[in-house]
């Protein structure tokens, strides 16, 4: 029988483990423990009194506690696992077998993305036709305010990095034409890329960055602060108040940020033709009348307000998800970000053969 008495606390735990370690467990039979000479225990000392009895059970013997108090005993209790505790060691799993669970999950995943976010089209569709068909349930100061941080606010952005987008294509083009002798046809290429491509699609990638991230910092946030609860609670449409005046505010601001984007990356061209090529501007501008036509502004112009529904969309319906506090915020407007740009350029690769298919 081993005798266990004294204070088992922090105090005497490096003496009592020394101790412990020249205790000699009986190899056979019941293990038997005399503990009511204790005087006092905390949890450090409840902790080496379950090393001392799990000595015993590794060596596969019985064990009985004689003389352990009520409240000594409810310590004990507390430091000992419990019997059902799951290991934290995991089955050997071969590196095919893994990738092929991961890309399952995520394929499972990205579905009921899919699934989820045209239920939420659907949804916004409703209640946008319902607040058209009663402008009085528009919120034009909402609206305003929106227009304000999506469209008037960006077009310091959008108007740099346009110019600089236009003068890098009218001194690649240039440079690359060169060896052919047909400089002059770069303005042809900054033309036709910057008006049916580049402009439409480097406007709609900025604004899903800067004002589709900012929709669903906004709205998660809401959520984490219980607003969105509390505008239930007070019987307003969440879609109505929150949804529709930052789809609208986007739908609008985006195609005239597009064509702002447009000017600003040919002014950027013109610059750069000017300089490298020794173009006057009238050459320039009578060699960009000849190769560009309203068709083909039309063509990159359609594709903003579709874009726009998408960045809208996206980072309204991601912040509707966030849950829990701070790190959900930041996950979800991360995820709203990259799901606005690949939405954005599987739009502009579908208008692509769309009008590739109808001779546009």
């Amino acid at each position: 029988m081993v005798r266990v008495g004294g204070p088992w606390t922090l105090a005497t735990a490096s003496e009592l483990e020394r101790a412990l370690a020249g205790i000699a467990i009986p190899v056979e039979g019941t293990a038997e423990f005399d503990l009511s000479g204790l005087t006092a225990l905390d949890t450090a000392g409840a902790f080496l009194l379950y090393r001392l009895i799990r000595r015993a059970e590794h060596q596969g013997l019985a064990h009985q506690l004689h003389g352990l108090s009520p409240e000594h005993e409810v310590l004990l209790e507390r430091v000992t696992p419990p019997a059902d505790r799951k290991s934290l060691s995991r089955d050997d799993v071969s590196p095919l077998r893994a990738m092929v669970e991961r890309v399952g999950h995520a394929t499972f995943e990205i579905a009921a993305e899919g699934r989820d976010l045209i239920n939420f089209f659907g949804l916004t569709s409703v209640t946008l036709a319902r607040v058209i068909t009663r402008p009085a349930r528009i919120r034009f100061i909402a609206l305003s305010s929106h227009l304000e941080q999506v469209g008037l606010n960006a077009l310091p952005i959008v108007g740099l990095l346009s110019f600089l987008i236009g003068v890098v294509l009218a001194y690649q083009g240039a440079d690359q034409l060169r060896a052919f002798g047909a400089e002059i046809y770069s303005v042809n290429l900054l033309g036709v890329s910057v008006l049916r491509e580049i402009g439409v699609l480097l406007t709609a990638i900025l604004v899903a960055g800067r004002s589709g991230s900012a929709f669903t910092a906004e709205i998660g946030t809401m959520k984490v602060n219980e607003e969105v609860d509390a505008m239930k609670t007070l019987g307003l449409d969440v879609m109505e108040v929150l949804v529709i005046p930052r789809l609208l505010a986007v739908i609008i601001a985006l195609p005239l940020l597009a064509f702002f984007g447009n000017i600003a990356a040919i002014a950027g061209g013109a610059l750069m033709s000017v300089a490298a090529l020794g173009l006057s501007l009238p050459q320039f501008f009578e060699q960009f009348r000849s190769a560009v036509t309203p068709g083909t502004f039309w063509v990159g112009f359609v594709k903003a307000p579709v874009f726009a529904l998408l960045i809208g969309l996206v980072g309204c319906y991601e912040g509707l998800k966030v849950e829990g506090g701070a790190e959900s915020v930041g996950r979800m407007t991360t995820k709203a970000v990259v799901e606005s740009i690949f939405l954005v350029i599987i739009a502009d690769a579908a208008f692509s053969i769309l009008f590739s298919w109808l001779g546009l």
